[in-house]
């Protein structure tokens, strides 16, 4: 293995509002790396295929004295993501050449295109009976979607999911958290309602088997929840007026699940929410929740679950790929405006 190009994408600046790609993160290739000769101290060296970038990583551009539930992104050194890699050297007895690891792949000595890890400390060796595609990890079997687990737990309150037809409202519904969520919904025999920002993810949720799909920049979500609610379970990704509309039209004894809310991370004041008082006047409850706080209990459930139902076609997903680290600081930009198509990866390299 010859010395190689050993590109990175730089956190360059903090952003007051959306992120400009060039200033706030910048793409550098000016590091090679010895992928034969670099020392791994008894660890392994992982070539990364495929990154993801996530709405929440906005939040991490910030000033590190912030405290937040996920750390922040350092001035000068590369981005973190979850992502996908081969091993191609190992030292580690855990862990052979040619196994491909799940994880947050971080920066040893600043390699990004390479990695050098000491164990498999936040990471695992991915099982593909399905020989799924390596980006379908990160998309429909990564981060994103399990968030699901949330919902399984939705499953197990008494009297959520009766005889009687509920109704869920999901917003971002075009998205891989979203997507799923009206997928398992539709399994449960709820009726769904859900939003997305283009007439083609409007498309994608019909696709999904959504009842009720509308583009919320083009139609008001409150006078659709009037029309088509109550709503009994509320899974939210957005926040701001979308919570608020949810929130008056939700039945008594009803469920918002708080996974995100993306309308305020570029606000450095957030989105305010001004009918609070809904949760107690309507009996409502109110969970949120961070995935990597139920991923190590939940993780084998969760591919032995859904990797058959991806795998036969009975879950449906869409990514968006993006070829090379160049493309970096443009998608995540596009994930923050919501121009994105689908869930977004970056293509790193090939095997």
């Amino acid at each position: 293995m010859p010395v190689v190009n050993n590109a990175r994408v730089l956190f360059s600046s903090i952003p007051e509002g959306y992120p400009v790609p060039g200033k706030t993160t910048t793409y550098n290739d000016s590091q090679t790396i010895d992928t034969a000769q670099v020392s791994l101290n008894g660890g392994f060296l992982l070539k990364i295929l495929d990154l993801s970038i996530d709405p929440y990583m906005r939040g991490r551009m910030r000033d590190p004295s912030v405290k937040s539930y996920a750390e922040a992104f350092e001035v000068g050194k590369p981005l973190t993501s979850h992502g996908v890699g081969v091993v191609v050297r190992s030292e580690n007895p855990t862990v052979k050449k040619g196994d491909h690891i799940y994880g947050i792949l971080d920066y040893i000595e600043e390699h990004q295109n390479y990695v050098i890890k000491e164990d498999l400390r936040d990471l695992q060796v991915i099982q593909n009976p399905y020989n799924l595609p390596w980006p379908t990890f990160i998309g429909v079997l990564g981060m994103p979607d399990q968030f699901h687990l949330m919902y399984d737990r939705l499953r197990g309150m008494e009297g959520v999911l009766s005889s009687k037809t509920k109704t869920a409202f999901v917003t971002a519904g075009a998205g891989p958290v979203g997507s799923l969520v009206i997928q398992l919904a539709k399994m449960d025999g709820l009726k769904v309602i859900a939003s997305a920002g283009s007439e083609d993810k409007v498309e994608f949720l019909k696709d999904i088997g959504a009842d009720v799909v509308f583009n919320y920049k083009t139609s008001k979500t409150s006078d659709v929840l009037s029309k088509e609610g109550p709503i009994d379970i509320y899974w939210d990704n957005v926040g701001g007026e979308s919570l608020e509309a949810a929130l008056n039209a939700a039945n008594i004894y009803g469920r918002f699940i708080e996974c995100g809310m993306i309308s305020g991370y570029n606000n450095p004041n957030g989105v305010p929410v001004r009918n609070l008082s809904n949760i107690f006047s309507k009996s409502l409850s109110m969970n949120g929740f961070i995935v990597h706080r139920l991923q190590k209990k939940y993780a084998t459930i969760f591919y032995e679950f859904l990797s058959p139902l991806v795998a036969s076609g009975k879950i449906k997903h869409k990514e968006e790929v993006r070829q090379g680290l160049e493309e970096v600081s443009d998608f995540i930009l596009a994930v923050q405006k919501g121009t994105n198509k689908a869930k977004a990866i970056i293509h790193v390299a090939d095997e």
